[in-house]
């Protein structure tokens, strides 16, 4: 299997922003763990702090990939542009956050995108990715 992990706005700050929120360890020091916890599959990473950057991601991956796990970041709470993509993609999409945005701020409460997506996961760090990449690959065999 193909998945394809997309990451928005100030998550390429992971390790650095927030820890007591996001904790201490980049995502780029996390992939290789991740992708070792799924030997035969194929993951791959893109991150972008441009809305439409992740739009054209999804776009270019979302026919031909097995899966997208998205954590969108703060585009999560705003946008009906990545709604209408991922509503368009033949892969499933699983949204992700690293914290539980209800334990949180009143507007990350609201997300535009979970109508869309195939399910949610949030709240257990980075751990997250790989709960969605295993359902993702488990649901498709």
């Amino acid at each position: 299997m193909k998945i394809q992990i997309i990451n928005g706005p100030n998550l390429n700050l992971l390790g650095v922003r927030e820890p007591g929120i996001y904790g201490s360890s980049s995502f780029e020091a996390y992939l290789p763990k991740l992708q070792a916890m799924f030997p035969g599959h194929e993951i791959e990473y893109y991150q972008s702090n441009i809305e439409g950057e992740l739009i054209d991601k999804m776009q270019q991956v979302g026919f031909c990939c097995d899966g997208i796990v998205l954590n969108a970041g703060a585009y999560t709470h705003t946008s009906i542009a990545l709604a209408d993509c991922i509503r368009s993609l033949k892969a499933p999409v699983i949204e992700v956050h690293i914290s539980n945005v209800h334990q949180r701020e009143e507007f990350r409460h609201k997300s535009m995108i979970s109508a869309a997506c195939r399910g949610v996961i949030c709240g257990f760090g980075l751990d997250s990715y790989r709960l969605a990449a295993d359902f993702l690959i488990n649901s498709q065999q």
